[in-house]
């Protein structure tokens, strides 16, 4: 059970067989580059198929890393967040729309919550993001990101507000508050991350809507809220709104675009992370036909979809595309090498200083891990740190700024240090 590819081959024949029709492969399908529909069966083999890393040395300025099993038996693991508190524990997300605690090497077999009867889940589709306030620890508030039915065909991506009681370990679904809806208008690239930013806001990562080479041109479109990176305050309640716009924002009074923008032109900026000890916005925008890349996001920038796939003209769009005005990725990396990039973290922990400002990003399709450094202007010591055969689907962070890895097989890994024998 060791050749992974193998295994999802003959699956997929044995289902194509008895369905006499394939799955939908390629440009836009799937959150990782994958099928839309990950079957059972594939999900039972991918879950019999785990291995252990295989470490790949690191020379050089980073440290040598191996992945340490902290929690198995997750359903669908797609990320990890923290409260702000060590004593609360890690929260993981459950695709199907739950979320479980992970403390003191347990998971909580009663969910933190458990909003299964609201979300629609499979392929890209499921409770996607998490995001506690800033000050979790004296109003209990936090934000889910999922997606929804909507009509009887349709699908909406759903910002919400929960609240936990006065047992930070349990929250209530009754308390839920919609602060934001995003018709979609097919089920994949539906982003999902939400985060806040070192300002306080919160930003949420949309892709463009789904299908191939972005068909409605939602990634350079400003009267969307699909392709962007958005922003909002949600302590302040605008007119009309649930929320607040934060006063700044790039396109604030341009009648012909969206106030909420931070950023736009993304694919599906699936994982996305700040570096709060420079503060510096990370985003792995996941690509289509050829390139992956790592966005450095600032405001009001245009990143270039589907103008340009990573550095590149977006291959079957305009071969000799304008680039002007477009804002190049930190880095890409051929499709050749891995399919969909998971964006990660800038370690920021103390338990390995040599790791300290390396950003860790990694791959679903190959279960790569890869580093680098930014020192503001370049890009140094980029590396492949470790290859595995996992399925990565996330990064995360504990209060303590140590990093963790989440395999979608059901498993959450910790980063640690390699001591050489």
């Amino acid at each position: 059970m060791r050749n992974l590819n193998a295994i999802i081959l003959v699956s997929e024949l044995i289902l194509n067989l008895k369905s006499g029709s394939l799955f939908k492969v390629g440009p836009g399908a799937g959150i990782y580059g994958a099928p839309i529909f990950l079957p059972g069966f594939m999900l039972f083999l991918l879950l019999l198929s785990c291995d252990n890393s295989h470490v790949s040395p690191a020379p050089g300025g980073i440290p040598s890393i191996k992945l340490q099993p902290i929690a198995r038996g997750l359903t669908m693991p797609l990320a990890i967040s923290h409260s702000g508190d060590i004593r609360h524990g890690l929260f993981i997300v459950e695709q199907g729309g739950t979320i479980r605690i992970l403390k003191n090497g347990t998971v909580s077999e009663k969910p933190f919550l458990d909003i299964r009867g609201r979300v629609r889940a499979g392929g890209e589709m499921g409770l996607l993001g998490l995001a506690f306030h800033p000050k979790f620890s004296e109003n209990r508030r936090f934000f889910v990101n999922y997606t929804a039915p909507t009509g009887p065909t349709g699908l909406q991506t759903i910002l919400s507000e929960f609240k936990a009681g006065d047992d930070p370990q349990a929250a209530d679904p009754a308390s839920e508050q919609i602060l934001l809806t995003i018709q979609q208008p097919f089920t994949n690239h539906n982003g999902g991350q939400i985060a806040f930013g070192p300002d306080g806001y919160l930003y949420i990562g949309m892709g463009d809507g789904g299908s191939g080479n972005d068909p409605q041109g939602n990634g350079q479109n400003l009267a969307t809220l699909l392709g962007k990176m958005l922003r909002i305050d949600v302590d302040a309640a605008g007119e009309g709104k649930a929320y607040g716009i934060p006063p700044d924002n790039p396109f604030v009074g341009n009648k012909n675009a969206a106030p909420e923008i931070w950023a736009y032109g993304f694919r599906n900026p699936w994982r996305f992370s700040f570096d709060f000890g420079a503060g510096l916005l990370y985003v792995g925008d996941v690509g289509q036909v050829d390139r992956e890349e790592i966005d450095l996001v600032q405001k009001g920038k245009n990143y270039g979809w589907n103008t340009m796939e990573g550095t590149i003209c977006t291959p079957g769009v305009d071969p000799n595309c304008n680039r002007s005005g477009l804002e190049l990725p930190l880095i890409d990396y051929p499709r050749s090498k891995g399919t969909t990039v998971i964006g990660g973290y800038v370690y920021r922990g103390n338990a390995i200083p040599g790791l300290s400002g390396v950003y860790f990003y990694g791959d679903f399709g190959s279960g790569n891990i890869w580093g680098f450094r930014y020192d503001g202007k370049s890009v140094t010591d980029q590396r492949l740190l470790l290859s595995t055969r996992r399925h990565f689907s996330a990064f995360g962070e504990d209060a303590q700024h140590e990093l963790y890895v989440v395999d979608y097989a059901g498993e959450i890994l910790k980063i640690t240090l390699k001591i050489s024998s």
